[in-house]
């Protein structure tokens, strides 16, 4: 798959993002698909255990050999934070308790947020937002990469290193592009943080503090769930934006890789995203999709001609409402 040529700019569309018109068409024909739009109450016992289960670790790791603390932050702690990001994913929608209590669901973000060991629950909320009503948005979709990286990361090697340092990259991009007030729960998700890292260290040490980090490092980098970060939207196939993903990796994602079906209906949970593509096959079988993110990883390095530069981009009219 892929152009003929290597990219030297993004791919500037004129048109509207396509998933508001397939909604309201989707809607339309299968009107059975609005039952769908309720939050998924199961969603809190699986992150409390995920919680539980990271503490769990944090202890056990506290004495043994750093050969093995970074073994398992591999191994383990970075599949449950991937996985708790995107849990995190699915509170910024919402899903937890609903949209009538909104800041239920902020704080429980928070709470999912403490063994990430980094502030990320309430900016990535602000910033998701503007992604799903501005997608590809120039100046205001912080998914989009900059211009740095699309120039820059363009060897197989240099593309490799992006994929690796994509933590860093998705922390400082926001700040380039599209730099917004902090705001007071933002101080308060810093604030929590902190103060747990802080207990963490004084109960367990370095090594439990070490796990932490590490695995949220790892798991965003270099790992087969990241595969996701660019199975997305990069753009492998001309005119094709948003791309889903049906492998087994769903099951520790909260469906994440239902991507297509996500945009169409971002206030249904990913729980019951094959539910959306069962009831509305005909629009999605059809698509293009992939059925593996480590294939997908490969391809971004391995196809000279994509890049950090293979995104759709448009340039917004009209009034730009951000959160």
């Amino acid at each position: 798959m892929g152009n003929t040529v290597a990219r030297e700019d993004f791919e500037w569309v004129y048109t509207d993002q396509p998933h508001a018109d397939r909604r309201k068409e989707i809607l339309a024909k299968h009107p059975e698909i609005k039952a769908l739009m309720k939050p998924d109450y199961n969603l809190i016992w699986v992150v409390v255990l995920m919680v539980t289960a990271q503490l769990t670790a944090f202890y056990l790791v506290r004495e043994l050999d750093w050969k093995w603390v970074v073994f398992w932050a591999y191994v383990f702690g970075s599949c449950i934070s991937h996985s708790m990001t995107l849990a995190i994913h699915e509170i910024s929608h919402n899903s937890a308790f609903g949209n009538s209590r909104a800041m239920w669901n902020r704080w429980f973000g928070i709470f999912a947020n403490l063994p990430l060991g980094l502030p990320y629950s309430i900016s990535f909320k602000r910033y998701h937002m503007d992604h799903h009503r501005y997608l590809g948005g120039d100046g205001i979709d912080v998914d989009i990469p900059t211009n740095f990286e699309g120039w820059f990361f363009c060897t197989r090697f240099r593309k490799f290193i992006w994929i690796v340092l994509q933590p860093f990259f998705y922390a400082i991009r926001p700040l380039c592009i599209n730099p917004k007030p902090i705001t007071r729960l933002e101080i308060i998700n810093l604030l929590a943080q902190l103060s747990f890292d802080v207990v963490i260290y004084y109960l367990w040490g370095a090594k439990s503090v070490f796990y932490m980090l590490a695995g949220s490092v790892l798991g965003l980098g270099l790992h087969p769930i990241s595969g996701h970060f660019i199975a997305e939207h990069y753009m492998f196939l001309k005119g094709h934006e948003t791309y889903s993903y049906y492998g087994p990796l769903n099951l520790l994602t909260f469906n994440v890789g239902y991507h297509n079906e996500h945009h169409d209906f971002p206030n249904i949970p990913g729980k019951s995203l094959p539910l959306v593509k069962k009831i509305a096959a005909e629009y999605y079988d059809n698509l293009p999709q992939y059925n593996s993110w480590i294939k997908v990883l490969y391809d971004f390095v391995m196809d000279d001609t994509i890049s950090p530069y293979s995104r759709m981009k448009r340039q917004l009219k009209g009034e730009v409402k951000q959160d």
